[in-house]
C-alpha cells in the first residue's frame, strides 16, 4: 500500500532585519518600494515611526525589528508593504527591510502553542529555520492606536 502525501506548498516573501531572516506569505504583500521620506506625527504609538505616502495611500510604517531582533534598524534598503487586517477592514502597513527580499515556494508548519504571538508559523529553506510572520499581531492594532492618540486626563466632576 502507496500512501501519497500532497504538500501544500504555499509562497513567502524572505526579508532580512539585520543578521536575521523573516518570511511573510507572498498574499499578504502589496509591494515593496525604496525607502521615502517618513513623515512624523507627536500622536502616535511608539510602534508606528510614522507614515509615507504610497498610491495615494497614507500607510503606517512599524519598525517590528525591536520585537524580532531586539533593535531598532539603522539603515534599510526599502519597504515592505503588507495587508494588516482590521477585524473586517483591511489596510497597507510598511515594515523597514535591510535586505533584500526574496520569493520561495515552501511547506509551512504551524506555530505551535508555545510560540510568540507574532509567529504564523515556521518554514525551512536553504538549511535555515525561519519564521514566518503574523503581520497582524506583530503590527500595532486599531485599539493600540486609538488608546495612544487619546488624552489621558482626568476629570473632575464638579457642581
Amino acid at each position: 500500500m502507496t500512501v501519497t502525501v500532497e504538500l501544500e506548498l504555499q509562497s513567502f516573501v524572505l526579508l532580512r532585519l539585520g543578521e536575521r531572516r523573516f518570511a511573510v506569505c507572498a498574499n499578504q504583500i502589496a509591494e515593496l518600494v525604496a525607502p521615502s521620506r517618513v513623515f512624523q506625527f507627536p500622536h502616535r504609538t511608539s510602534r508606528i515611526e510614522g507614515v509615507i505616502l504610497r498610491r495615494g495611500r497614507i500607510v503606517p510604517v512599524c519598525d517590528v525589528a525591536k520585537v524580532l531582533i531586539g533593535k531598532s534598524l539603522t539603515s534599510r534598503r526599502l519597504y515592505m508593504v503588507a495587508v494588516r487586517h482590521y477585524g473586517e477592514q483591511t489596510e497597507w502597513v510598511a515594515l523597514p527591510v535591510t535586505g533584500e527580499c526574496e520569493l520561495i515556494t515552501a511547506e509551512m508548519t504551524a506555530a505551535g502553542e508555545s510560540d510568540a504571538a507574532h509567529v504564523a508559523g515556521w518554514l525551512s529553506h536553504d538549511g535555515d529555520v525561519i519564521e514566518v510572520l503574523n503581520i497582524d499581531a506583530i503590527t500595532p492594532g486599531l485599539d493600540e492606536v486609538i488608546e495612544a492618540t487619546t488624552p489621558h486626563e482626568t476629570l473632575e466632576a464638579r457642581p
